[in-house]
Order: C-alpha cells, then structure tokens, then sequence
C-alpha cells in the first residue's frame, strides 16, 4: 500500500529520505527538491577579508555537498548588517558588491541539481565575537581588534561573557527591518531559491522571543505578542521583497530548556503558536526546528534530542502544508528514514555528518537500498559505485 507524506504518495519499498518534497511558495509550484536530506547552515569563519564576501572556501564547502547528493544546501548565517555578523569573519549581505560572490554559490549548486537556500540573521547582542575555531579566544572582540559597538532587545548582556549591548529604539528597529528586507533582496538577485530566517540559537530575533533576554516594556516586550512582534514585522519586510514563487523559511530554537508556566518561557508550545501564526497569514511554509543558544537550563544533547520538538511543532502546523525539517546529532540514514516514517518530520537536516562526509546523502541512499543508478551524484564519482 502507498504512504502519504507532505502530500505525496509513496511507496512503502522507497526510502522517504529520498523521495521529492515540495517548500510550498504562496504562488506557483513551489521548490521541488529531489530528496529531503538537507544541508543546514554551518558558519565556516572563513572571510580572511573581513567584508563579508564569500571566498573560494564557501565554493568548495557549499560546492561539495551539492555534488554530494543533498537535495537543498543551505549557507551559512549571513549578517543583514555589519554590526549583525557573529565574527568579523562571517558572510554578508548588507552590500549589493556581495552579489556577484554569492551567485557563484548558487550557480554551482544548480549545475548539481541542488536547490540553494540562504540563512539571513542578525547576531544582536551576540555579534562581535571572536570565530568558533581551534585556537581562537573567547568572548567580544574589542574595536582594536576590529570588533564593533553591539545591539540588542535589552542593554544586560546576552550572555554572561559578553561585553553588554545597546538596546534598541524603535529608529533601531526599523532599520533591522529594513536591514533584512534589502538583504533578501539581494539574495533573491544571488539566484536563491529559498530563504530561511534565522530566529534561533539566541541571536536578534531569539533575543526578541525569549523572556530570559527580552524584558521590555514596550510594545516589542512583554507578553508573547509583545515579544513576537518583532519576528512578525520581519517576516512581513522579508516577504514583500522576497519572490512570492520562492518558498520562506525560518529557524526556530523550540525552546530555552528552562521549565515554567505556559506563556512565561520560551518552548515548543509558544514556538509552535507562532509557527502556526506564521504559516497561515505570513507566507512562511519552511520552519527549521533546533533549540538553545541562550542561558538557559541543561541540553539533554543526545543522538536526534530535538526531534522531538519538531513533532510538536509539524503537529500544530497539521493542514497548513508547511514543512518542518529537524536538526541535531542525527548521523545514521536508518535514523533519519525512521523519523521520517514515523511522521516526526518531513525533511532531515544534516549538519556535523555532512562536514565529516560531503557524499552522506549518497552513501546514505545506498545504504537504504536506492539502486546505484537512481542515487543522485556527480558523474564524476561514478567510480565510488555509492
């Protein structure tokens, strides 16, 4: 008998890790990707220039992975602004000069049959820190060494090693907003054919959702609807610039990990409100499930520990046709395919395997029993025989 996921039908003797699904798009098709094993962004720390441009590295990390077999390669959060980079070594798009750059990226996917999205942020009160790598120092980087002033929902540090940011005014706001609009713009120029919206792993807008760093009092403060209005007016900028044709997606932390009232802490029943809000009146049909970043109580990591976040959410999404893709220590094709079968998911993202091994979706299809002919590689690998 066939199986039904996101609409399609399956039969039970294909992986569904490797069969299409659709990012729906408020007109047209949507995007069509030819199997649901994702790439998700991954900072690389790797513009020796500091501008935010992307290199040769990006080409061939980006580049691998798309010849590799995944259906949808994901770059790197991407700062709106200058001031939005996690490390002065990020990617941007605050400059139109950093187009031309950017579409060698997509250009390159495309040639490989791979769909590329883009993940637009801002760091907020999180920016101005040294790069994620061996070696590297900790904490802010000072202006002598080429850090910069940072910005947040509040002035109290967003996290306890951090130089201490400035809150924003409502001046300060609006141009964040326009901050991510212009620069979907320019991601759409890049030849994207998706966007996801970073709102996750406590950066600008997490800042905004979680009352453990958002305790304003005005109208991006307080309650939930206080605090997600931030999000909202973002997605609404994004939106109307961003191609109704291509589907929008963002990433949500489902949750803080710190127990208390519903309504008063940031998890996985205020992130699917807001999911469910999202998909059914602002066109935003991809949500990207992780969790953490802030402050917060003890990440029970462990293999796949945030799947279950994202069943809660993909349940309150039921109807709308939105896909919910899940991310976390998910390594092995047998785990991945089970999450799918059993409806916790509709597309997997593989991130630390996918560094270890560009090639994983194409191993993993033939360890799920995809013939050799059918696996979706570069020819030029034909002899690995995957």
């Amino acid at each position: 008998m066939p199986r039904r996921a996101c609409g399609l039908s399956l039969d039970v003797t294909s992986p569904l890790l490797f069969s299409p699904v659709t990012l729906p798009a408020p007109e047209g098709p949507g995007l069509s990707l030819l199997n649901r094993a994702m790439v998700p962004p991954m900072c690389q720390y790797a513009v020796d220039a500091e501008d935010g441009v992307p290199t040769d590295w990006h080409l061939v990390h980006t580049g691998a992975m798309a010849a590799g077999g995944f259906g949808l390669v994901t770059v790197e959060a991407t700062g709106v602004e200058a001031r939005g980079r996690i490390s002065p070594r990020d990617l941007g798009l605050w400059d139109d000069a950093q187009i031309p750059a950017h579409a060698r990226l997509t250009a390159f996917a495309h040639t490989q049959g791979a769909a590329a999205a883009i993940q637009l942020g801002h760091a907020g009160g999180k920016a101005s820190t040294y790069p994620w790598l061996p070696g590297a120092s900790e904490g802010t980087v000072p202006a002598a060494e080429g850090g910069w002033a940072t910005v947040s929902a509040t002035s109290t540090p967003t996290l306890p090693e951090l130089d201490a940011p400035q809150a924003l005014d409502a001046a300060g706001i609006e141009t964040v907003i326009r901050a991510f609009a212009d620069a979907a713009r320019r991601a759409d120029a890049a030849g994207y054919d998706a966007l996801q919206l970073h709102g996750a792993h406590g950066y600008l807008l997490h800042q905004f959702l979680s009352p453990l760093t958002n305790t304003r009092t005005d109208e991006y403060g307080g309650d939930e609807a206080g605090r997600t209005r931030l999000v909202l007016r973002v997605v609404d900028a994004v939106r109307a610039v961003w191609p109704a044709h291509k589907p929008l997606g963002i990433r949500f932390s489902a949750t803080d990990w710190v127990e208390g009232e519903d309504g008063t802490v940031w998890d996985e029943r205020a992130t699917a409100r807001l999911a469910r809000t999202l998909a059914e009146e602002h066109g935003v049909s991809w949500f990207d499930v992780s969790s953490g970043g802030l402050a917060g109580g003890r990440i029970p990591v462990g293999p796949g520990y945030q799947v279950a976040l994202a069943a809660h959410v993909r349940a309150a999404l039921e109807g709308t046709g939105a896909v919910v893709s899940t991310v976390g220590l998910i390594e092995d094709a047998h785990q991945a395919e089970t999450i799918l079968a059993t409806g916790q998911a509709d597309a997997i993202s593989i991130g630390r395997a996918a560094l270890r091994d560009p090639h994983w979706a194409a191993a993993a299809a033939a360890s799920l029993g995809v013939p050799s002919k059918a696996i979706h590689a570069a020819p030029q690998y034909w002899r690995a025989r995957f």
